[in-house]
């Protein structure tokens, strides 16, 4: 067990990783009717009394104002601690989007273009070969990809980088351990771009390391560490204080513990020092596609922040018309293999996000307004931005594998209505 808990905790660490109408708290909102509160405390409820995760909390806001919080379940089961709004989570993915906020301030600012080279401004990416299979002796053939990795491939998800299916390039992707909690990003950078390209740049959709490779292009425009970067222009200027890749000593009692709910339906606590590692020392890696943890207001702020536009109050974060950028799919109908994009819904992909480009297909999608954006965590996380409704939504649980127990699918069901307890 220990060994599967291990592998699958890696794999989240390294490359992983619906909503839309208003919906109702403890005042009625113009969508959804006003059981809607009552469909969501019962959801929540069910699922952690069952023993389906250990704990759950939701907190939805609406035009500016807070429509839905509450909280159940524990946040340490063993301790006794409850889940509740001032949890500190482990984001895992929701990490992408904030460092595509950070990339987007710096394209704002005039310092690169979408589809300018990586190598421009990262010389490891110039001249990357592509694995085309293994020869009669099981060594690889390689070519030159047919055209650099941009920028713009890196917000997508579409530059190339190997995955672990295909067994020589998994091999590699091993050896060269690129997200060694050691390894500094230029570090990181160099080990990526030493492994051949798993398909040409613009050819597939492929769910990767390229978010981190952003956070080096941060490190690099900028001439700024990435997370000073974050904490100087997004995390103060939104008052997200609770919001780090290390947790602080003095707040480690507010730090959830992680779940793992087997194929016996029981629910096992993962070992502190294999859940905690990465975030209760001052790693050097400091990852753009994951490693961040945060509370849901810290998030909700974030969330927020993109709704109304860029803005939160006296913080400008982005122009409206970047994060409408950010928004608008950016995958041309040519790319046709998409990994398990699909699995998402009738979505297609942003700068850092899922796009929702159309209504759902059929009642097994999940439900979502035509428009909005979102993206999830290895630990069953999972926010959302409506900017038809001006609604976001940010749900937490620490729950491994991910979303065993249909936690999104069901949510939105509440919200929408389609939820029978």
């Amino acid at each position: 067990m220990k060994k599967i808990i291990i592998s699958i905790l890696l794999s989240a660490f390294c490359l992983i990783e619906l909503i839309a109408q208003p919906i109702h708290g403890r005042s009625p909102l113009p969508v959804i009717h006003e059981n809607v509160n009552v469909r969501i405390d019962s959801l929540l409820r069910t699922l952690t009394d069952s023993g389906k995760t250990a704990g759950l909390s939701a907190l939805i806001f609406e035009n500016g104002k807070e429509a839905y919080f509450n909280a159940y379940g524990f946040a340490d089961r063993e301790a006794n601690i409850s889940m509740d709004r001032n949890t500190i989570v482990r984001i895992f993915s929701m990490t992408k989007p904030v460092t595509g906020v950070a990339l987007m301030q710096l394209f704002e600012q005039g310092k690169f273009k979408l589809d300018e080279p990586v190598s421009k401004y990262a010389p490891e990416f110039a001249n990357m070969k592509v694995y085309k299979g293994v020869d009669a002796n099981g060594n690889m053939i390689l070519e030159s990809a047919k055209r650099p990795i941009t920028i713009r491939d890196i917000t997508r998800h579409t530059a190339g980088f190997a995955a672990m299916d295909i067994p020589a390039l998994a091999e590699l992707v091993k050896k060269a351990d690129a997200f060694n909690p050691n390894n500094t990003l230029a570090q990181m950078a160099a080990k990526l771009a030493s492994i051949p390209l798993q398909f040409h740049p613009g050819d597939e959709w492929l769910y990767g390391p390229s978010v981190d490779v952003q956070a080096y292009l941060v490190e690099r425009i900028s001439g700024k560490p990435f997370d000073k970067y974050l904490q100087e222009n997004i995390f103060n200027p939104l008052g997200m204080s609770n919001t780090h890749y290390m947790v602080p000593e003095n707040d480690r009692k507010r730090f959830a513990a992680i779940y793992f709910l087997g194929k016996d339906a029981k629910l096992s606590r993962v070992p502190d020092e294999q859940a905690n590692t990465f975030n209760t020392s001052d790693r050097t890696l400091k990852p753009g596609g994951w490693g961040l943890t945060s509370t849901l207001d810290d998030y909700t702020k974030f969330a927020q922040m993109l709704v109304n536009g860029g803005r939160l109050g006296k913080a400008k974060i982005l122009k409206p018309e970047t994060v409408r950028l950010m928004a608008t799919n950016q995958l041309p109908d040519t790319i046709t293999k998409r990994s398990w994009l699909p699995g998402k819904g009738n979505v297609g992909f942003g700068i850092d996000f899922a796009v929702r480009v159309g209504p759902p297909k059929t009642k097994e999608e999940n439900h979502g307004v035509t428009g909005e954006f979102y993206w999830d965590g290895a630990a069953s996380t999972l926010f959302w931005v409506d900017p038809v409704n001006k609604v976001t939504a940010v749900l937490f649980t620490q729950l491994f594998p991910y979303d065993p127990i249909q936690l999104h699918k069901k949510f939105r069901d509440a919200v929408y209505g389609n939820y029978i307890p």
